[in-house]
């Protein structure tokens, strides 16, 4: 719905309206229900705008510094699930000295046989990021002597080289446990951005409403000073009477009582201001400051009273497609569709094909021996390591095996159940989404019913307020010709507080509600 006609003309007296309402508030047009009536400041006092004090609290809100730290808790989550796909190097080092005694005539000894090897030993392992796969690269090197007379080397010098790769094809082919919380991991990133979004749009609100809220309190404070100032003015008129003798004694007793109600009533202004204060510093300032409670914040600019066109239906699709809460809503139904892929990927049988490549190379001293057995030994012939690992790596001697493996659960397996309830955990929450559109709605028709409904209480309570201000100098006129009792001016008065109350209360609410319509079309306010 958008503000009528009537209401569209009454903008261009905005200007006007607001200048009587402070004048009839007795204040300058410049502080409007401000410094006129803020006491004495009891600590520093900073003269802000309600922009500066919205930029003040996006750098220093406490809420909001704890908020920013949990995108970087999602960075470092998805950087935890990515170290499953980090390469593991290992190594190892070994010395063998053995000796054990002969067991039969071939044993290569009679009287003990020793044996010493050293092993060097080098791998590397990782799991692949695509497709599910894994390999692995080992490198053993080893020496080898021994009094063995049946070895045809002394020393040994022995490398290998083996590399295997394993592939998934059915099961974590497509998608495996570490895809799945990596998705999950970046989703949960995405969505602390929006919650820290969401921080940030609540807190701008707050402090906006309790920017205004203090410009009340300050603003009531004034009209509760001015109302006693007229209780105390018509106490010292009825004293003069009593005075030349044309009011009874008696009839003081109730200006009297009127001066003192009006008293209380300014000390509880006093203590509202004192109460507006601390809301708003505990929403623009950070605890951690020496003045935090001494502070006093002193608003410089009046309520910003200016015509807001309301548009529900537009505004209803602005906050389906932007606010916070239903993007977070959607976002989590993201993260189901990732549980419910990996399910049912979980529910294949599991096929895996496996590839490795293997070769070897024997080098070292060489005995040459003769005829017999086990032969004399005639010579020798030397092989370098550096010759054996060239024959490793050239691949003299390979060796290639490929396997396939299947593997399927007989009856129920696990991840049906898993899957059915990632199914139902789905449909609850599209139907929570539902739901939260729903709210989502009803809360926009809401704030922009109390844009309008706002806008006409301002109007209301003027007129009310210029009333009151004709009917106490009227009363005021009659008190002086003796025609009306000082209780009827005393009424006058207290109705003048009221609508003047009730006219700074409208204003105040209808900015106020300007505020939280359009914060509703971004977050949720409650």
């Amino acid at each position: 719905m958008r503000f009528d006609q009537r209401f569209c003309a009454r903008a261009a007296v905005t200007a006007g309206l607001v200048a009587t309402i402070v004048s009839g508030f007795g204040l300058s047009p410049v502080h409007a229900q401000t410094t006129a009536a803020t006491p004495p400041a009891q600590g520093p006092v900073r003269r802000m705008s309600m922009d500066d004090a919205v930029a003040t609290a996006i750098e220093q809100n406490l809420d909001l510094q704890v908020q920013r730290i949990n995108p970087e808790l999602q960075d470092l989550s998805i950087a935890q699930v990515k170290t499953a796909w980090a390469p593991t190097f290992t190594t190892s080092f070994d010395l063998t000295d053995q000796s054990q005694p002969p067991s039969s005539f071939l044993s290569g000894n009679s009287s003990q046989i020793t044996t010493g090897r050293s092993a060097f030993d080098f791998g590397l392992t990782q799991a692949t990021p695509w497709h599910g796969g894994n390999y692995q690269a080992l490198w053993n090197n080893g020496r080898t002597t021994t009094n063995n007379i049946f070895t045809n080397f002394d020393p040994q010098l022995t490398a290998s080289l083996s590399l295997t790769y394993n592939q998934p094809l059915l099961r974590n082919f497509k998608i495996d446990g570490t895809r799945q919380q990596l998705l999950i991991s970046q989703n949960n990133r995405e969505i602390s951005d929006v919650q820290l979004q969401q921080s940030v749009g609540v807190t701008v609100r707050n402090v906006r409403n309790a920017y205004y809220d203090l410009m009340y309190a300050i603003g009531n404070l004034n009209v509760q000073r001015q109302s006693l100032g007229l209780a105390q003015q018509s106490l010292k008129d009825n004293r003069a009477r009593v005075e030349i003798g044309t009011m009874a004694p008696l009839d003081i007793v109730q200006a009297e009582a009127e001066v003192a109600t009006r008293e209380e009533a300014v000390i509880l202004a006093e203590a509202a201001i004192e109460r507006a204060q601390d809301t708003l510093r505990t929403l623009v300032y950070n605890p951690s400051a020496p003045d935090f409670w001494q502070v006093r914040i002193e608003p410089t600019e009046p309520v910003n009273f200016q015509a807001t066109a309301v548009d529900t239906d537009g505004a209803i699709k602005k906050a389906l497609a932007e606010r916070t809460d239903v993007t977070v809503a959607r976002k989590n139904l993201e993260s189901n569709d990732v549980n419910i892929r990996y399910y049912k990927n979980q529910m294949m049988p599991a096929l895996d094909a496996s590839l490795n490549y293997g070769a070897q190379a024997i080098g070292g001293t060489a005995f040459i021996r003769g005829p017999g057995f086990p032969g004399p030994i005639i010579g020798e012939a030397e092989k370098s390591y550096w010759s054996t690992l060239g024959d490793t790596f050239a691949g003299d001697f390979p060796s290639w095996t490929f396997s396939l493996n299947l593997s399927y659960p007989v009856g129920t397996s696990p991840a049906e159940a898993q899957l059915a309830r990632a199914r139902l955990q789905d449909t609850q929450a599209r139907k929570q989404l539902e739901s939260l559109e729903l709210q989502v709605s009803s809360q926009v028709r809401e704030y922009a019913r109390q844009v309008t409904t706002n806008w006409k209480r301002v109007d209301a309570t003027r007129a009310s307020r210029v009333l009151a201000e004709r009917r106490l100098e009227a009363e005021e006129k009659k008190y002086q010709a003796g025609m009306t009792s000082s209780f009827f001016v005393l009424t006058a008065q207290r109705d003048l507080i009221v609508a003047r109350n009730n006219e700074l209360s409208a204003l105040v609410e209808y900015a106020k509600s300007v505020v939280n319509y359009e914060a509703v079309q971004r977050t949720p306010l409650f």
